[in-house]
């Protein structure tokens, strides 16, 4: 019997017999790209790869090289750290063979690479046999590709028994080490893919895995018309594939990367532009404003004053929560600049209006804070039911996955019967068991962090169609943002809240400045003598993680720093005596609430974490950061992360740890971080930097996504251009199959994102 497709065989074209197989999939070729990997590659190797969040053969072919190698260029071997995993291309300047007296048998291959200016010494050790072999490659020929991890001898970088490839001066293969996979993958295709890699998973298996891949998928229709890719001027999607990881030179490789970036734009943008169409026919719960309400109560209670930013919002989303037709909004605003009271006033207005709203958060900690933060603005006005409180009190309830059950049966409960007309959560909001009495108004914290197309699961619900708002802290250029989020209307919000207090960013430069390090960890006892709390800030949970590079990323520079390393080191040295705490996303999330609700408390006082704590963290009395390796995260990145400090009347200081060189183009990203607080500025400053970049140095997202390959900033452009052409393409022909998988595979993916965040 033939697998079947959306009813039809795939063999004949006629309804098959009720025992075929059924596939989701209406083409042949998203079944296959969306095959477990573990089908092909096994249960080990798939476990492996799920550090690289990859669990398909798309994701694994859509990992691509972070740069390539040819043997037609050298590196610069004056720049090598020890400690550091690097691959480089060199001349041998001499061989050396030594007898090992205490090893009878055995020979010791001394071989000296240089630049021409610098030198690196490579030792071998074996029996002479083996030794003898080795030193006829290199003296065959004297330029080579080498792989291995950077040692140190006598105060020296040097490398002990990598992996070679050696070349003449035309780029053939004239000799390799005794390890096949590097030279399989050379002589094939004449580069070296350096693909984002674990220790578990060296790039050399990365790619023969990809290999394999590609010849389980075989050779499929495209997932794109025909037209498309004509109007788009990209080759198609297999021939994609086949070049990213078997490139004939470096423009052919980047012409197969930028395929995959379009694919990604096109699928983006035809999933919202079928939102779009659906939105247009849809009816909203009309939510105008009703004089004496809870929202009036609310305004004439508020300590300060709104900023004419929050005023002038406030009006524009007043007036289309008012309108039959739904609100489609993203708001964008700076750390601080008061996000979340513009959506809680609006909230006030849809259960002025008879109805619920929603507010929904990515984590648990967040959903917390938010309802921690929304009960305390709103006094009795959140304790409807409450003996005591306002007649027009309204209930707040809050519902997240970890809850115990007679919390969740309460707040379901009240969610129900709406008493609750405010209610707060993760992804458990959207599970089959919650029913609402009416919802008016879906709010969205933090967009990016659900998935791209997946804000319409709670949405969709409703016999009306909730008005819906977006909140993000990411600063983005206004233009990028209207092509990005291309359902949504934008606003933005820039001024800054009163009171804030200043927060000085000052460039740890390792190399020039080591000391100042120490100087750090002396600087946030200080804080803590003052009564205050610290974060320092890790871009690696432990070593075995892939330690991924930025696009300039500097060759030979050590690994970046790990949670687990470093909150030991400070404890029991620099930091002992102060409570040091961890905190990443691998830990169970009934340990990150604990270990946050310590921190917030004040009842630890130096929190050592990734990036879980960049957004919506909110700690007013933590007035210092430490961000070690500050040269692994972009702008926009940087910028989150010190907004965690400087919440309140307390100065901060954030200091950027980095080994990166003076003239490099990562220490103007940084340096930039620290001359401004304007993430507008930041965000433009990264647009610009970024455009002029090479798509095939950009490192993989962090976790599996639609967005594994296009950046919202860097690719702005390739998205504005695949936003026409999906109009068109459903336009024209909205029942395509092509087109109907390709929006199923989005909001999977994008599904899959907001359940693993709850």
């Amino acid at each position: 019997m033939g697998r079947c497709y959306g009813g039809l065989s795939a063999a004949s074209g006629n309804v098959t017999d009720v025992d075929d197989v059924v596939s989701p999939w209406l083409t042949r070729a998203q079944e296959e790209l969306h095959r477990p990997i573990a089908e092909v590659l096994g249960t080990r190797t798939a476990k492996a790869f799920g550090a690289l969040h990859i669990a398909t053969l798309k994701d694994l072919l859509s990992h691509v090289p972070r740069r390539y190698l040819s043997g037609t260029e050298t590196t610069e071997l004056g720049r090598l750290v020890p400690g550091s995993e690097v691959a480089l291309v060199a001349d041998v300047a001499r061989v050396e063979v030594h007898n090992m007296a205490n090893r009878p048998g055995q020979e010791r291959l001394e071989v000296t690479l240089t630049d021409g200016r610098d030198t690196l010494p490579v030792t071998f050790f074996g029996k002479k046999w083996l030794v003898s072999y080795w030193q006829k490659q290199f003296t065959a020929s004297t330029h080579g590709i080498f792989v291995g991890k950077v040692g140190s001898f006598r105060d020296r970088p040097q490398l002990t028994h990598p992996d070679f490839v050696m070349f003449d001066r035309e780029g053939r293969i004239t000799g390799k080490a005794d390890k096949k996979t590097m030279a399989t993958q050379v002589m094939r295709n004449g580069l070296v893919g350096l693909y984002p890699a674990t220790s578990k998973l060296p790039t050399w298996t990365i790619a023969e895995c990809a290999t394999l891949a590609l010849v389980q998928t075989g050779r499929q229709e495209d997932t794109l018309p025909d037209w498309l890719r004509d109007e788009a001027e990209i080759m198609g999607l297999w021939d994609a594939f086949e070049t990213v990881h078997h490139p004939r030179d470096l423009p052919s490789a980047q012409a197969a990367s930028e395929r995959l970036v379009w694919e990604e734009a096109v699928a983006t943008q035809v999933t919202m532009a079928r939102r779009r169409r659906q939105a247009a026919v849809r009816e909203a719960p009309a939510c105008p404003p009703t004089s004496g309400g809870l929202l009036e109560e609310f305004d004439a209670r508020l300590p300060f004053t709104l900023t004419d930013g929050q005023l002038e919002v406030g009006r524009e989303i007043s007036a289309e929560l008012g309108a039959t037709t739904p609100m489609q909004r993203l708001l964008q605003g700076e750390v601080g600049s008061g996000k979340t009271l513009v959506a809680l006033r609006a909230m006030l207005q849809v259960v002025d209006a008879g109805h619920q709203a929603v507010l929904l958060a990515p984590t648990e900690v967040l959903a917390q804070q938010h309802h921690r933060t929304i009960t305390t603005l709103l006094g009795d006005l959140g304790q409807g039911h409450v003996l005591g409180a306002p007649a027009n009190a309204t209930g707040v309830a809050l519902l997240t996955g970890s809850m115990a059950a007679a919390p969740t049966r309460d707040a379901l409960a009240r969610i129900a019967d709406g008493s609750a007309g405010i209610v707060i959560g993760t992804h458990a909001l959207l599970g089959g068991k919650v029913e609402y009495a009416g919802l008016g108004l879906v709010v969205v914290d933090e967009q990016h962090r659900f998935g791209v197309e997946q804000r319409g699961v709670l949405t969709s619900r409703a016999d009306l169609h909730p008005h819906e708002l977006v909140l993000t802290a990411t600063p983005i250029p206004r233009s990028v943002a209207m092509t990005v989020f291309g359902d949504l209307q934008v606003s933005s919000l820039v001024e800054l809240p009163a009171g804030r207090a200043d927060v000085q960013t000052t460039v740890v430069d390792m190399p020039r400045h080591r000391s100042w390090l120490d100087r750090a960890w002396a600087r946030i006892r200080e804080e803590v003598d003052q009564g205050h709390q610290a974060f320092v800030v890790c871009p690696r949970i432990d070593a075995h993680e892939a330690d991924e590079a930025a696009d300039d990323a500097v060759e030979g520079r050590p690994p970046s720093t790990t949670v687990e390393e470093l909150a030991p080191m400070l404890a029991s040295g620099p930091l002992r005596g102060l409570r040091v705490e961890s905190l990443h996303s691998r830990m169970d999330s009934t340990d990150k609430d604990a270990v946050m609700a310590r921190f917030t408390s004040g009842e630890s006082q130096v929190l050592v974490s990734t990036t879980v704590i960049e957004v919506g963290v909110d700690v007013p009395n933590a007035t210092m950061m430490v961000i070690m390796d500050a040269d692994r995260f972009g702008v926009s990145q940087l910028h989150q992360l010190r907004g965690r400090i400087g919440r309140s009347d307390l100065p901060g200081l954030c200091l950027l740890v980095t080994s990166t060189p003076v003239d490099s183009p990562a220490m103007t990203r940084i340096s930039a971080v620290a001359g401004t607080r304007d993430g507008f500025a930041l965000a433009e400053l990264d647009l610009a930097q970024r455009r002029e970049g090479n798509v095939l140095g950009s490192t993989q997202a962090g976790r599996r996504s639609p967005l594994r390959l296009l950046k919202v900033l860097e690719h702005a452009d390739i998205v504005a251009a695949a936003r026409d052409l999906a109009e068109r393409w459903i336009e024209e022909t909205p029942e395509d199959p092509r087109l109907l998988d390709m929006v199923r595979s989005t909001e999977l993916l994008a599904e899959g994102d907001l359940m693993e965040q709850g």
